[in-house]
């Protein structure tokens, strides 16, 4: 792993940076502090943890809360994959949260998580339903029905999806030639470009991204969401399991998944107990309205972990 940028220590000095090892090969890093009862956090795409650094400190007075890099992602490791993407499947990926909370000491937790966090976190409501009290994600729809509802307007506007699930080593050359331009590309697109983001946000998020695997790790997560993980998908589907825990989902008005699905339509398909509603900004919730997110997934999150 790398070592954790200066910026990020100062945005997170309240927390421990820890690391475990959950798979041969693979540890993942993170940053825990604050003190309640558990929440994991994780981040989407192209972003780390660090992605967290604007609600974080308000969070950590109600949770004990575990800011973790994904495989692939930041400070956490970068293993090779390949067909049928098992190594980079949101299935791998979730087992990972489960390992590195087992770690860190926490059976059972609640889940705020954005973009590909969400996905994984999907996942693992499915596969560890014992694991997971309360779940918050963040401007996502479920990943099967996106692929099964694809528009025009969606391809448009979600070109990487179809960019980095390429076959390697294409996709992952032309991100490695200009890793910052891939960065600001993908990020500055949406609707609010790259105003909301502060600025060592934005270089905590290249200098990972310019690290050796980290392309390769990017394109794999996508690949494996365009194959293994639309098989799995399936499978829970044809099987009727759906999420077991509260659910509140999020999404941002100004975005593409509000413009191209209705999200709360399509998790009330995919989960017993969903709530959520739209909010005036993009997709990037935690970074655009911080002060909203913490407004509507605090309370959800701070209820009592009855449900089952």
């Amino acid at each position: 792993m790398n070592s954790p940028a200066p910026v990020a220590g100062e945005w997170f000095a309240a927390f421990e940076a820890v690391s475990a090892e959950t798979a041969p090969g693979v540890r993942l890093f993170a940053r825990k502090g604050g003190t309640g009862p558990a929440l994991l956090m994780l981040h989407g795409h192209p972003q780390t943890h660090s992605m967290w650094h604007r609600v974080a400190p308000t969070l950590s007075t109600h949770f004990s809360l575990v800011m973790a890099d994904l495989r692939g992602y930041g400070d956490s490791s970068r293993p090779l994959g390949g067909p049928p993407h098992t190594e980079y499947s949101k299935r791998t990926m979730a087992l990972d949260m489960v390992r590195l909370m087992e770690a860190l000491g926490f059976a059972e937790f609640s889940v705020l998580a954005h973009d590909r966090g969400a996905r994984v976190a999907h996942r693992l409501a499915l596969d560890h339903p014992a694991r997971v009290q309360r779940m918050t994600l963040l401007d996502i729809a479920p990943t099967l029905p996106m692929y099964e509802e694809t528009t025009e307007a969606f391809a448009r506007a979600y070109w990487h999806w179809f960019f980095l699930i390429q076959p390697a080593p294409t996709p992952e050359r032309l991100i490695e030639n200009d890793p910052e331009a891939y960065v600001r590309e993908v990020m500055g697109r949406r609707d609010a470009g790259l105003a909301p983001f502060d600025p060592r946000a934005l270089q905590e998020y290249i200098r990972c991204l310019s690290q050796p695997g980290s392309a390769h790790g990017l394109c794999e997560d996508y690949r494996a969401s365009a194959t293994i993980d639309l098989e799995h998908d399936r499978a829970s589907r044809a099987a009727r399991d759906r999420v077991r825990c509260p659910l509140q989902v999020l999404w941002g008005q100004r975005g593409t998944v509000h413009r191209c699905f209705d999200p709360l339509a399509l998790w009330r398909r995919a989960a017993h107990s969903v709530c959520g509603e739209p909010l005036d900004c993009g997709h990037y919730i935690a970074e655009e309205a911080p002060e909203v997110l913490l407004d509507r997934a605090l309370p959800f999150l701070a209820q009592a972990h009855t449900f089952r």
